[in-house]
């Protein structure tokens, strides 16, 4: 009998997992997977590099050395190494980072510089990589009948209002739909890649790394600039990581090695034999490997990946940014979550909505992938480097590798990465100016509302009451005591809560019990059971508690006072009453920021949304007193 519930449970486990890699298929591949529509076009295309055998075996060499040293390596076996556990994405390896930096307070804020300057990064690559990937497969139509190129731009719109449209329904339900026809891309990409291997087989030379010296040789500058083509076989390695926390990292492994490297490689492979045979092929090298009468299908195939592929990165910005929000990066959002079995599946509106207007704007604004081409790119490079100092980091501080070994690792892919990331540094003025602005505003977001957030506690803290004195005062002169119990949400533990003051001062009463609350969020993903809760006796009925939580979770009040229970403190909730100071945010010229930053961080707090809904405290009871900040 325990025999045959083991084997029930086994293959449960086996089918789930088998769930997982196929959900991973779909959502966190989609973006790399799409690559070939586009990377080796514009390698040859942009640079002027001549399809001659040489150049091409050197660029399919590039290509497949890049796949195996950045992908395969450094991203699946080295940097999921570093998950937050079980989360990942460049916010999550901040917090990691910053941890191992305990102390050392200077260090901690270039980490966190870095870390924000990589995520603004990654959202501007969010924005991008929709509208190259959907551009990109609809100008297959080019391909098959010219006179249709006017709608390409049209086309390509409708579909993307279509995939944001289908966002609110989660990406486990994305993904289970998304999967299979994934698994069909792969398979036709590489069943493409094969038969035009099979009439050039010489090309498969191209593994041999020595090709890709001989490239850079022959063409100098062309050779390096040439670069900022090949780093696009690399679009989605990042999303990759910052998806973990919807699949998790054996299922996303098992995606990769045993099923979307293989195809890759045999589509570029492909790819160069055709250009091999013929290359006049260079205009669009992945669309003419399709025979014709197969080639109307194979648009509609591949629109349809490259929506999936647009995906990943949105799946990793709603991820990323519920991060932020719980660590303190940016304003609250509302957070719905799609999934009652996977925690990380989330959708977040505002989000979505920012990133469809972005990204229409984007389409309208460049109306070709060979125009976005040139903007692709700087912001992941830049991220990718971003992501291996943060990882090397970890790996010196927390998983204690030698120093000799982290400066091997980190000379090995840093070389990789910034040479990249220079190569599509050159392309700034020609569109890559694009995603650094879309960068630098997430930056400066994300960096007001951290400082405004310190400047708001300072002004609380020095017009605050300390807290013992005020507790020796009302016993002393005691108030009238009203049945039940209150709690005052509050940031500084020692000082007594404004709403406390102004209850206290207007209605005269104090309750029986009072509750000085103070949530914080911790640098883990989840907060361990014994680290949720604390609680301190003041006396005289006077209590401090202190709620935990981890930067993936929703902060949830009431479940957390059932958790007090446990620990003498029993909480009826209608009998309790939920005190919360609004601070409406005053712009003014006071030393701290530039008057342009404190008026946009009153803004960016105007339209947070609010502790009621963030915190799940119900409305009825809950009393909100305002109070006025000047900062």
């Amino acid at each position: 009998m325990t025999q045959a519930i083991n084997s029930t449970t086994l293959a449960t486990r086996r089918k789930a997992f088998a769930g997982l890699a196929l959900g991973a298929l779909g959502v966190v591949y989609g973006d790399i997977g799409t690559s070939p529509l586009y990377a080796v076009q514009t390698t040859f295309g942009e640079q002027g590099i001549a399809p001659t055998t040489s150049n091409v075996l050197g660029v399919l060499s590039l290509m497949f050395w890049a796949l195996a040293m950045v992908v395969s390596l450094k991203y699946v076996v080295f940097i999921m190494r570093a998950d937050n556990k079980g989360e990942g994405g460049i916010m999550a390896l901040t917090a990691l980072a910053q941890r191992s930096a305990r102390g050392h307070v200077r260090a901690r804020w270039w980490i966190m510089i870095l870390g924000l300057l990589g995520a603004s990064l990654f959202y501007g690559d969010g924005v991008i990589t929709p509208a190259i990937s959907v551009l990109s497969a609809v100008e297959g139509l080019k391909v098959a009948t010219p006179a249709l190129s006017h709608w390409v731009v049209p086309i390509t719109l409708v579909v993307i209002i279509g995939l944001f449209v289908l966002q609110r329904h989660g990406s486990a339900k994305v993904g289970a739909v998304f999967g299979p026809i994934m698994l069909l891309w792969f398979a036709a990409i590489a069943v493409l890649g094969v038969i035009a291997i099979a009439g050039q087989p010489q090309v498969l030379w191209a593994i041999n790394p020595w090709h890709g010296f001989i490239f850079f040789r022959d063409n100098g500058g062309h050779a390096f600039l040439a670069l900022g083509g090949i780093v696009l076989a690399l679009t989605g390695a990042e999303a990759l990581y910052a998806d973990m926390g919807h699949f998790g990292k054996n299922p996303i492994r098992l995606a990769w090695f045993g099923y979307v490297s293989p195809a890759l490689v045999l589509n570029y492979f492909g790819q160069g034999a055709l250009l091999l045979s013929d290359p006049s092929a260079v205009s669009n090298p992945f669309y003419l490997l399709v025979p014709p009468s197969l080639l109307y299908p194979m648009i509609a195939l591949a629109t349809i990946a490259t929506v999936i592929a647009s995906q990943a990165v949105i799946s990793g910005a709603f991820s990323m940014t519920r991060e932020a929000i719980q660590l303190g990066y940016s304003p609250r959002m509302e957070i719905v979550h799609t999934s009652k079995q996977t925690l990380g599946q989330i959708y977040l509106p505002w989000v979505n909505r920012a990133l469809l207007v972005l990204i229409l704007g984007t389409v309208v604004g460049f109306r070709s992938s060979a125009n976005l081409a040139a903007a692709y790119g700087i912001a992941v490079t830049g991220t990718m480097v971003i992501t291996t100092c943060l990882a090397l980091i970890v790996a010196r501080r927390q998983w204690r590798w030698s120093l000799p070994t982290v400066m091997f690792a980190g000379a090995v892919f840093l070389i990789i990465d910034i040479s990249f990331f220079s190569a599509n540094a050159i392309k700034i003025e020609h569109g890559g100016w694009f995603p650094l602005v879309l960068g630098l505003f997430a930056f400066t977001i994300m960096t007001t509302w951290r400082r405004g957030r310190e400047l708001v506690l300072r002004e609380l803290k020095q017009s605050g009451l300390a807290l013992e004195p005020f507790i020796a005062s009302v016993t002393a002169h005691p108030p009238l005591r009203v049945p039940g119990t209150a709690i005052f949400l509050t940031a500084n533990a020692n000082a007594v809560p404004n709403a406390l003051l102004h209850n206290l001062k207007h209605n005269k009463v104090l309750h029986e019990r009072n509750v000085l609350m103070t949530v914080e969020t911790l640098e883990v993903p989840v907060a361990e059971y014994g680290e949720r809760t604390e609680i301190t006796a003041l006396g005289h009925e006077f209590f401090r508690l202190v709620v935990r939580f981890g930067f993936a979770e929703d902060p949830d009040i009431p479940a957390a006072l059932e958790r007090c229970e446990a620990k003498g403190m029993g909480f009826e909730m209608m009998d309790t009453t939920f005190f919360i100071s609004r601070e409406t945010v005053v712009a003014t010229d006071r030393p701290g920021m530039p008057l342009w930053r404190d008026k946009l961080f009153a803004f960016l707090s105007r339209n947070a949304s609010s502790a009621t809904a963030f915190f799940r405290i119900p409305g009825n009871r809950l009393i909100e007193l305002g109070t006025q900040v000047e900062i």
